[in-house]
Protein backbone atom coordinates (compact mmCIF):
# COMPACT_ATOMS: atom_id res chain seq x y z
CA UNK A 1 0.00 0.00 0.00
CA UNK A 2 1.23 3.27 -1.16
CA UNK A 3 1.90 5.73 2.03
CA UNK A 4 -0.31 8.31 0.38
CA UNK A 5 -3.04 5.66 0.81
CA UNK A 6 -2.51 4.82 4.64
CA UNK A 7 -5.00 5.81 7.00
CA UNK A 8 -4.00 9.48 8.61
CA UNK A 9 -4.09 8.83 12.44
CA UNK A 10 -7.16 10.48 13.87
CA UNK A 11 -7.56 12.29 16.95
CA UNK A 12 -10.85 11.02 18.51
CA UNK A 13 -12.05 7.36 17.74
CA UNK A 14 -15.82 6.42 18.62
CA UNK A 15 -15.40 3.81 20.32
CA UNK A 16 -18.84 1.40 21.93
CA UNK A 17 -19.37 1.03 25.49
CA UNK A 18 -20.21 -2.46 24.98
CA UNK A 19 -16.68 -3.00 22.64
CA UNK A 20 -14.87 -1.39 25.76
CA UNK A 21 -16.51 -3.02 28.89
CA UNK A 22 -15.61 -6.63 26.43
CA UNK A 23 -12.36 -6.27 25.50
CA UNK A 24 -11.71 -4.90 29.64
CA UNK A 25 -13.80 -8.19 31.02
CA UNK A 26 -11.95 -10.22 28.53
CA UNK A 27 -8.52 -8.76 30.05
CA UNK A 28 -9.70 -8.86 33.86
CA UNK A 29 -10.49 -11.97 33.41
CA UNK A 30 -6.85 -13.06 32.99
CA UNK A 31 -5.35 -10.97 35.28
CA UNK A 32 -2.18 -12.80 35.21
CA UNK A 33 -1.61 -13.58 31.06
CA UNK A 34 -1.98 -11.44 28.56
CA UNK A 35 -5.31 -11.51 26.71
CA UNK A 36 -5.64 -10.89 22.61
CA UNK A 37 -8.31 -10.28 19.89
CA UNK A 38 -9.35 -8.81 16.79
CA UNK A 39 -11.88 -5.15 16.41
CA UNK A 40 -14.41 -5.64 13.60
CA UNK A 41 -15.94 -2.83 12.15
CA UNK A 42 -17.87 -1.18 8.90
CA UNK A 43 -17.01 1.55 7.48
CA UNK A 44 -14.33 2.88 9.84
CA UNK A 45 -16.72 2.30 12.14
CA UNK A 46 -16.29 0.05 15.59
CA UNK A 47 -18.65 -2.70 16.15
CA UNK A 48 -16.97 -5.68 18.27
CA UNK A 49 -14.45 -7.50 19.96
CA UNK A 50 -13.66 -10.70 18.91
CA UNK A 51 -11.26 -12.53 21.59
CA UNK A 52 -8.57 -14.92 20.14
CA UNK A 53 -6.56 -17.63 22.33
CA UNK A 54 -3.03 -16.03 23.23
CA UNK A 55 -0.35 -18.67 22.31
CA UNK A 56 2.96 -16.90 23.87
CA UNK A 57 5.20 -18.92 25.60
CA UNK A 58 5.45 -16.13 28.02
CA UNK A 59 1.63 -14.98 28.31
CA UNK A 60 2.67 -13.17 31.28
CA UNK A 61 4.49 -10.57 28.97
CA UNK A 62 3.97 -11.33 25.71
CA UNK A 63 0.74 -12.02 23.39
CA UNK A 64 0.62 -14.05 20.01
CA UNK A 65 -2.59 -14.92 18.32
CA UNK A 66 -2.90 -18.09 17.81
CA UNK A 67 -3.43 -19.04 13.78
CA UNK A 68 -7.44 -21.04 14.48
CA UNK A 69 -8.73 -18.46 17.17
CA UNK A 70 -7.20 -15.60 15.05
CA UNK A 71 -8.99 -17.74 11.60
CA UNK A 72 -12.41 -18.02 13.32
CA UNK A 73 -12.10 -14.31 14.73
CA UNK A 74 -11.83 -13.57 11.34
CA UNK A 75 -14.79 -15.04 9.87
CA UNK A 76 -17.08 -14.04 12.68
CA UNK A 77 -15.75 -10.27 11.72
CA UNK A 78 -16.95 -11.47 7.69
CA UNK A 79 -20.42 -13.22 8.72
CA UNK A 80 -20.97 -10.04 10.42
CA UNK A 81 -20.15 -8.04 7.59
CA UNK A 82 -17.16 -6.63 9.41
CA UNK A 83 -13.52 -5.72 8.37
CA UNK A 84 -10.27 -5.62 10.74
CA UNK A 85 -10.22 -2.38 12.19
CA UNK A 86 -7.83 -3.40 15.28
CA UNK A 87 -6.24 -5.51 17.63
CA UNK A 88 -6.00 -5.72 21.08
CA UNK A 89 -4.23 -6.86 23.64
CA UNK A 90 -3.95 -6.69 27.56
CA UNK A 91 -0.97 -5.67 29.85
CA UNK A 92 -0.65 -7.57 33.19
CA UNK A 93 1.69 -5.00 35.24
CA UNK A 94 2.98 -2.34 32.52
CA UNK A 95 0.86 0.74 31.78
CA UNK A 96 -1.54 1.12 28.44
CA UNK A 97 1.13 1.90 26.00
CA UNK A 98 2.78 -0.23 23.15
CA UNK A 99 6.22 -1.84 24.76
CA UNK A 100 9.41 -2.44 22.48
CA UNK A 101 8.08 -6.16 21.71
CA UNK A 102 5.10 -4.64 20.27
CA UNK A 103 6.58 -2.41 18.51
CA UNK A 104 8.95 -4.72 17.34
CA UNK A 105 6.14 -7.12 15.81
CA UNK A 106 3.70 -5.00 15.21
CA UNK A 107 2.47 -5.78 11.33
CA UNK A 108 -0.74 -3.50 10.51
CA UNK A 109 -0.15 -0.19 10.48
CA UNK A 110 -3.28 0.56 9.34
CA UNK A 111 -4.88 -0.89 12.25
CA UNK A 112 -6.32 0.87 15.54
CA UNK A 113 -3.72 -1.21 18.32
CA UNK A 114 -5.62 -1.03 21.99
CA UNK A 115 -4.07 -1.91 24.75
CA UNK A 116 -5.82 -2.82 28.25
CA UNK A 117 -4.51 -2.74 31.69
CA UNK A 118 -7.28 -3.46 33.82
CA UNK A 119 -5.08 -2.73 37.19
CA UNK A 120 -4.35 0.66 36.05
CA UNK A 121 -6.67 3.70 36.84
CA UNK A 122 -10.05 4.45 35.44
CA UNK A 123 -8.73 6.87 32.65
CA UNK A 124 -5.67 4.97 31.66
CA UNK A 125 -7.25 1.08 31.57
CA UNK A 126 -7.95 1.56 28.06
CA UNK A 127 -5.56 3.43 25.26
CA UNK A 128 -5.77 3.16 21.95
CA UNK A 129 -2.94 3.83 19.23
CA UNK A 130 -1.67 3.60 15.34
CA UNK A 131 1.71 2.28 14.66
CA UNK A 132 3.77 2.40 11.85
CA UNK A 133 7.76 1.45 12.40
CA UNK A 134 8.76 2.98 15.68
CA UNK A 135 6.08 5.73 15.43
CA UNK A 136 3.13 5.61 18.17
CA UNK A 137 0.54 8.18 17.86
CA UNK A 138 -2.14 7.88 20.26
CA UNK A 139 -6.19 8.40 19.29
CA UNK A 140 -8.38 9.46 22.11
CA UNK A 141 -11.51 7.00 22.03
CA UNK A 142 -14.61 8.63 22.34
CA UNK A 143 -16.71 5.62 24.61
CA UNK A 144 -20.23 5.98 23.70
CA UNK A 145 -23.21 3.70 24.22
CA UNK A 146 -23.64 3.16 20.00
Amino acid sequence: MADADRRQPQALVAFPRAVAEAILTHAAGSPDEEVCGLIGGEGGMVRAAYPARNAAADRRQHFDMEPRSQLAAMRAMAEQGEDLLGIYHSHVEAPAYPSATDLALHAYPDALYVIAAPHAAVGDRLRAFFVAGDQVTEVRLQINDG
